[in-house]
This record gives structure tokens, sequence and C-alpha cells, in this order.
């Protein structure tokens, strides 16, 4: 898909981190901007720094969610690319001084991470269907969704964490599938250990720690570079029910 001023995009948790770096990426390229987060202060800075729309939204919930698809066919009339980021890590294990892992956490990690996911993705794509085919393969648009390494190598602490990433992972060929007659792709990105606010909060000498474990190049992976390869999913028609791991090579230990 070619980016011009006319491309619309979308992205869950484009307020800080990943997002953010994703959102910065698609606005600098030329395409208009829309931000769906829960943290209304900082999405809404974001969003007027790109000169974008922003949207409080509660991904877990199907009902948030339209009402956010909602507005961007009013505001725009269309939608175009559509960036899946929103997301928590709890870290609980499955039993922790004799106590099972408690269920809420793990449902409400589930809600968020993989059901989310699956209402953004889902309702995008029905407005995606209603668009004009924008070149001669017949492009409606373009979905990529955020899974992580965890999906394939979760560690102690991280059974509900893994256990929706590894959903992500297991959606992306069929919906791909699913929607190939109306011309949406869709991709999902695996990062590794990546320089977002939550490894932010931890000392430098435990980032530092961290980066090390990555084969090469040993450092945290930087948000730019997430963002780069969305860029390129949304601009290199055959890439399509892919996952694709970022990661500098890690494996993760089991802790």
């Amino acid at each position: 898909m070619n980016i011009t001023q006319d491309i619309v995009a979308v992205i869950s948790g484009g307020a800080s981190g990943l997002g953010a770096a994703a959102a910065e990426t698609l606005s600098q390229a030329g395409t208009r901007i829309v931000i769906l987060d829960r943290n209304a202060a900082t999405g809404t800075e974001t969003a007027s720094r790109l000169d974008g729309l922003f949207i409080e939204t509660d991904v877990s919930d199907p009902s948030s969610v339209s009402d956010a698809m909602a507005q961007i066919r009013d505001r725009h009339g269309a939608l175009h690319v559509a960036v899946n980021c929103a997301g928590i890590a709890p870290a609980a294990k499955t039993v922790s001084k004799g106590a099972a892992h408690d269920a809420q956490t793990f449902a409400t990690t589930i809600g968020v991470n993989l059901i989310g996911t699956f209402n953004v993705a889902s309702q995008a794509a029905a407005l995606m269907a209603g668009n004009d085919p924008l070149d001669e393969d017949g492009s409606r648009g373009v979905i990529v969704n955020t899974a992580s390494v965890a999906a394939y190598e979760g560690q102690v602490g991280q059974v509900a964490y893994a256990a929706s990433k590894g959903g992500v992972v297991g959606m992306t060929l069929p919906m791909a599938r699913d929607l190939a007659q109306l011309g949406i792709r869709v991709c999902a990105i695996a990062p590794g250990l990546f320089k977002t606010p939550m490894l932010e909060g931890l000392p430098q000498e435990v980032q530092d720690s961290l980066g090390a474990q990555v084969p090469f190049p040993s450092r945290l992976g930087g948000p730019s570079e997430y963002a780069q390869l969305v860029r390129h999913i949304v601009e290199n028609q055959m890439l399509n029910g892919d996952v694709i791991r970022l990661d500098g090579a890690i494996r993760m230990a089991p802790r």
C-alpha cells in the first residue's frame, strides 16, 4: 500500500511506547492518525502533536471500540491501517505461595491483549471492507497486530501474558485468510526486549543487563525500530499472514 495523505491509520495503545512510535512514523510518512487509548491526557497530547484524533477507548469492550470506529468513519469516511499496540503485562505464577493464579488477572490480561486485539482488528476490517480498492491488487487495508516472543518462550510468571500473545499469533493466519477476498492483509510483530515505558521504569543497570542478553545488537530495541517494521508491513504487499519476530535473535530463558 502506498502511503499518502489520504490514508487513515488507527493505533490502539498509541498514547505512548511502541504505539506512539508507530503513530509518529506513519504520521511522518503522510498518514492521518487516530489514537485509541485509555490514557486521555497522554493520548490527547500525542494526537495533538501529530495533528491527529484521540478517542478514549477500552479495547476490551466491543461497544467502546464500535463507538471509536463510528467516530473514525464520521471524521474521515474511511480507514486503511490498524495497528494494535494496547496491552498489559502482569506478572504472576500459576501457583505462588500455595495459592492459584488469580483468575480475574488472567481474564483481564486475555481481555485486553487478545480480545482487545480481536475487537479492534475485526471492527477495523469491517470498516476497511467498504473502501474502494487502492491499487491494481485490490488492496483495501492492512492490520498489524502486536504479539511477543513470550508467545513462544514465555518466562516464569508470564502464563497469562504468554497465553494472550500466543492467541494473537494463532489468529494471524486465519484472519489473513478470512480477509483475503476483501483485499485486507494481516500480519503480527513479535517484539523481544524493547525500551517501553514498563522497562524504562527499571533501574539502568537492570536495563543494561536485559539488553546484554540479546545476541546482536546487545541492547534493548528502540520503539522506532518497531515502528519501521510497521511501516514496511504497510508498504510491502507480499507480507500477509506472517508473524515476524523482532528480537535481535534472543530466545528467552525460563527466568
